[in-house]
């Protein structure tokens, strides 16, 4: 046979239809007759790692409205008392020393939040000073309070912090989230980061 362009171009072709001809003959085999190998159906794996979450694997009832923020999928899940679900993207704290997993609920919210860093973030980086509401603030537009000392969900006004490993502790929002978030979420939320 001599090889022409045509026929390189028909043999390059055939190549990549093949295995789409492969796999169509094999969905025509019945399950039960398949090989082992090719009985149960190939599992797509997610490479963001994004993880759905259900309220019920958490909490015993909605209460108020409930928070699962999840630190693996950098992702936050939230739940209204009627059971309604939004997620969001989040910024998550940028290694396990900085994570505390628990159940915790929001105790206060502030439009426009100052911030003052905790003393083991001015050990780590002496430049970091008080920042009242603006532009500049790490806290973004709005925050919520966590019951525990220093630990917030907040807006952020860098948004390449957002899907990474960023934050000291705290889960950070784009600033149009949180804004969202907060307007539908009552004090007193349960909340739980894992």
């Amino acid at each position: 046979m001599t090889i022409t362009r045509r026929n390189l171009i028909t043999a390059g072709a055939s190549a990549l239809l093949l295995p789409t001809a492969l796999r169509a003959q094999e969905a025509q085999v019945p399950m039960a007759e398949r090989p082992a190998r090719l009985a149960a159906p190939a599992t797509r794996h997610n490479i963001s790692s994004f993880s759905s979450q259900s309220w019920q694997d958490h909490f015993d009832s909605l209460g108020v409205a409930s928070i699962v923020a999840d630190t693996s999928s950098r992702a936050l899940h939230y739940w209204n008392a009627e059971g309604d679900y939004r997620v969001y993207p989040t910024s998550v704290p940028a290694s396990d020393e900085l994570t505390k997993r628990g159940y915790t609920k929001i105790v206060r919210k502030k439009v426009g939040p100052d911030w003052t860093p905790t003393a083991s973030m001015v050990e780590r980086n002496p430049e970091l000073h008080y920042m009242p509401p603006g532009p500049d603030n790490p806290l973004g537009t709005h925050a919520m309070y966590l019951s525990w000392p220093a630990y917030l969900i907040h807006g952020t006004h860098d948004t390449r912090k957002i899907g990474r490993r960023s934050s000291d502790g705290c889960i950070g929002l784009y600033n149009f989230a949180i804004e969202e978030l907060f307007a539908v979420t009552p004090i007193g939320t349960q909340v739980r980061i894992i």
